[in-house]
């Protein structure tokens, strides 16, 4: 994914402590090294993992329940947070997917669930301004993010961001904190944006601009800020997000049920900026694949590929270790298997991968170099009794609707 439609055919990839070592072809590796395992995958292509830039995890509990339940079901229980992200966590290694960033109010359940499981995740913090289950007040959310990120800080499989929450509620004065903050520590921000037009006109009538240029006015446009959704802009938010280096996080199968609308795909991609994709909330699936079929409609199969791996990367801050196969970087893989209908006759590998696969078609998964799917079976995840847990959820929730 480093390089631009870049396909390497009957080659191999060296694993040695969770790295990349080597990438050349099979009859050279074979030569070269002697390894302490070899897979073979014949009919195969293999990539990077795949990353879900925006997550509800726990959230997928939620689907079986029934429409008037309270949302703060979801959230005020660290059991809920658990076996909801585990079961998450299924459905996104099936999926092909080897990191995942994740925003709840139980950031440090998620946290240690998904490294209990050996899986790459990306943890945003909230801020908040009132009480939530996390914290009571924005000071003791920012302290409490500070502690959590001490907590994790070193571990390879583990990044933090700060999450504020419903950015229209937030002061300046919270916002300039975590301005202060995020500089200090070289942290990114995540961040709702110009998800809908109520949004947009709530900030007009409060603060006389739009939620973008209030943003910027506050010194929080900067590289380190991974704007989640986009999809109303005009053309001078366009320009802005250009000219100060800012990610975006598309979820455009989340935005179309939520309200019908699709961001500015084509003219987002053309502008240059980073793009990420992102399952969004758990009414659809925590998957990539649909949403980078319609980023690919709309630009290229190759900027929908690089969405969902390296410009996903590039929007949480890690591109320097993962989202691409290159030597020295952390060996998170999905191979995929282009045997089957949807994916043959193979004539263009790279469009029929996008276009004709999904999770279907995904038969393995590394992390680190650890294999946590294994010809289509969980290695590590023990899945019955996460199913289990997770079928008794809907009813707990409907009974308290």
């Amino acid at each position: 994914m480093s390089a631009r439609n870049a396909l390497l055919e009957d080659h191999s990839l060296v694993v040695r402590d969770g790295r990349i070592l080597d990438i050349l072809p099979s009859s050279v590796a074979a030569t070269r090294y002697s390894a302490t395992a070899v897979l073979q995958r014949n009919s195969h292509l293999l990539m990077p993992g795949l990353v879900n830039a925006q997550t509800d995890a726990a959230s997928l509990l939620f689907r079986g329940a029934k429409q008037q339940t309270s949302a703060i079901d979801r959230v005020v229980n660290p059991d809920f947070a658990r076996d909801g992200t585990l079961a998450a966590i299924a459905e996104m290694l099936k999926s092909g997917i080897s990191c995942f960033c994740d925003r709840s109010y139980f950031p440090e359940e998620t946290l240690r669930t998904a490294n209990e499981q050996g899986m790459r995740v990306v943890v945003g913090m909230p801020v908040t301004e009132t009480p939530t289950p996390w914290a009571n007040s924005a000071a003791q959310s920012l302290t409490r993010s500070l502690g959590l990120r001490d907590k994790y800080k070193g571990d390879p499989l583990v990044s933090t961001a700060f999450a504020p929450r419903a950015p229209n509620t937030l002061s300046d004065e919270t916002f300039a904190r975590l301005v202060t903050l995020a500089d200090e520590l070289d942290a990114g921000i995540l961040i709702d944006l110009h998800q809908s037009q109520h949004e947009i006109a709530a900030c007009l009538e409060t603060h006389g601009m739009r939620p973008i240029e209030r943003l910027w006015r506050l010194g929080l446009l900067t590289p380190a800020l991974n704007a989640l959704h986009m999809v109303h802009l005009t053309a001078a938010d366009l320009s802005l997000m250009q000219r100060t280096g800012i990610s975006i996080t598309l979820c455009p199968q989340w935005d179309l049920k939520l309200g019908g609308s699709l961001p500015q795909i084509a003219a987002i991609a053309a502008a240059g900026v980073r793009l990420g994709l992102g399952s969004g909330g758990a009414a659809l699936s925590q998957d990539v694949w649909g949403d980078m079929k319609i980023v690919a409609l709309l630009t290229s199969a190759w900027d929908g590929l690089h969405a969902a791996t390296l410009g996903g990367a590039a929007a949480l801050g890690l591109e320097a270790e993962v989202g691409a196969l290159e030597v020295g970087k952390w060996a998170d893989l999905c191979c995929v298997d282009l045997s089957g209908p949807a994916t043959q006759p193979l004539g263009d590998p790279l469009a029929q991968l996008v276009f004709g696969g999904g999770r279907d078609i995904v038969s393995d998964v590394w992390v680190a170099g650890r294999q946590l799917l294994s010809g289509g079976e969980l290695t590590r995840l023990d899945w019955p009794d996460v199913a289990a847990r997770s079928a008794a959820w809907p009813m707990r929730l409907n009974a308290r609707g």
